[in-house]
């Protein structure tokens, strides 16, 4: 069968409803108290085909935070502008360790190890201060066009809220300064990853706007382009390899795709040269990922027999 002409729909609807019918386990990430008060029963799914054809189930409307799925966003844009010169702040390497660790930066002279923990986002926060002259406003004009909606804003009170309790992360900022790897004013690089994070979408805009990463780097209309193939194709490798943290090796031995979660609930994961498909349910097992998120995937590629292996 021509795997572009599979009807994802049916498929799915069953997964979706197969998973309604088993506990939801996990917690939200309360320790953002804007994220603490969510509906954490909500459950969405939506697959962006580099066809054009989009299907959705569930609770695929409602907004919520990207998180650390932007990292993914952030970090395009830098490698879109320096290439392999970016890799001499921020490694490629997976850490085996928490989002938030501050454990190996000394010992590695403050270049952090991937750049999707906290410390590698912050630091990707800082070169692209030097890069955009306005980044913020970059990375919110780069998600509407990939995604075909202007609507999309960032959330104020989530950012806020962030900012408020992200005493680990004015820890690490202050940490990579003083290792020399932070260019800029700390509380204007926080400033920038808090705010980044923070950007509201739904299921179909995050799998829409991941389709570059499906597409070599561009729009499925050709009319934008973010990555060339070789980078987009590096994009996909840091994905697979650190894009979930310490259950990296997990999510590639059982859902076998390029992904990226957030503590939002959010879950994006891409097919090159076929899909992404964006999975939202709130409650994060003990790693901070999505709970059913991952269990949809898993079972989403084993019924498909489609992944990267």
């Amino acid at each position: 069968m021509n795997k572009s002409i599979i009807n994802y729909q049916p498929i799915i609807e069953h997964i979706y409803q197969d998973l309604l019918l088993r506990k939801n386990y996990g917690e939200v990430a309360s320790y953002i108290p804007e994220l603490a008060g969510i509906d954490d029963e909500q459950f969405g799914i939506c697959l962006a085909h580099v066809s054009g054809e989009i299907y959705c189930a569930g609770d695929w409307e409602p907004q919520f935070s990207l998180q650390s799925i932007v990292k993914v966003l952030l970090l395009s844009m830098a490698y879109a502008r320096l290439g392999g010169q970016l890799w001499q702040r921020v490694g490629v390497e997976p850490s085996g360790t928490p989002f938030n660790s501050l454990g190996t930066l000394e010992h590695d002279d403050g270049i952090p190890r991937n750049p999707f923990s906290n410390a590698g986002a912050i630091v990707i926060s800082d070169i692209l201060i030097d890069l955009y002259e306005n980044p913020r406003q970059a990375l919110l004009e780069m998600i509407r066009a990939f995604a075909g909606d202007e609507s999309i804003q960032f959330d104020k009170k989530v950012a806020e809220s962030e900012k408020n309790e992200g005493h680990r992360n004015v820890a690490l900022v202050n940490f990579l300064k003083s290792l020399g790897n932070i260019h800029n004013d700390v509380d204007e690089v926080l400033d920038l990853y808090f705010d980044c994070c923070s950007v509201s979408i739904n299921c179909q805009q995050l799998a829409k706007t991941f389709l570059l990463f499906a597409n070599n780097g561009q729009t499925i209309d050709q009319q934008h382009r973010l990555l060339n193939r070789s980078q987009t194709k590096r994009i996909n490798a840091i994905m697979l390899t650190c894009g979930f943290y310490d259950e990296a090796g997990d999510f590639a031995y059982k859902v076998g795709l390029p992904g990226k979660s957030g503590v939002g609930g959010g879950i994006v994961a891409v097919l090159p040269n076929e899909f992404s498909i964006a999975v939202w349910s709130p409650r994060l097992n003990e790693k901070g990922n999505s709970y059913r998120g991952l269990k949809f995937l898993e079972q989403f590629t084993t019924d498909t027999g489609q992944s990267i292996f």
